[in-house]
């Protein structure tokens, strides 16, 4: 359970929301409601992926992302320009481990001035604050 602290940190950078475990979740499942939660699952999914050791998961690791997210019909299609896309599919038989840092900004880019701010704007970040606040006056008060 995170605290009241955090969850008022937030807000300061869309960083600190993907940082924290609760914010990272509640984020989810604002993004699921909007439905662009493949913007976040791609970006964890390239998080994962630049932490790779062995070369030859940095192949299947990269095969995966590319049909779960950047090649046409993906099911988890993100939107990324025709010029990025193209330049992952050209190398994508040889997959290095920065491959998707172009996709990885550009749709860091549109979670932190599009979805982000939404978010923050939403009733169910509003609750989640109004429920740590809450909370934590009953702890400061154990007589109420």
């Amino acid at each position: 359970r995170s605290d009241a602290g955090e969850t008022m940190a937030w807000p300061e950078s869309v960083d600190t929301l993907l940082a924290n475990k609760d914010g990272l979740a509640a984020f989810r499942t604002f993004l699921k409601s909007e439905f662009s939660e493949e913007n976040v699952e791609f970006w964890l999914a390239c998080e994962d992926f630049k932490k790779t050791k062995s070369s030859t998961k940095i192949a299947s690791k990269a095969q995966k992302i590319y049909s779960d997210f950047i090649q046409a019909d993906a099911p988890k299609e993100i939107n990324i320009d025709f010029h990025t896309k193209n330049h992952i599919s050209q190398n994508i038989s040889e997959p290095t481990l920065s491959c998707f840092d172009d996709a990885q900004r550009l749709i860091y880019s549109l979670m932190a001035k599009d979805s982000f701010p939404r978010f923050l704007r939403s009733e169910a970040y509003k609750e989640l604050v109004k429920k740590q606040q809450n909370g934590n006056q009953k702890r400061r008060l154990p007589f109420l």
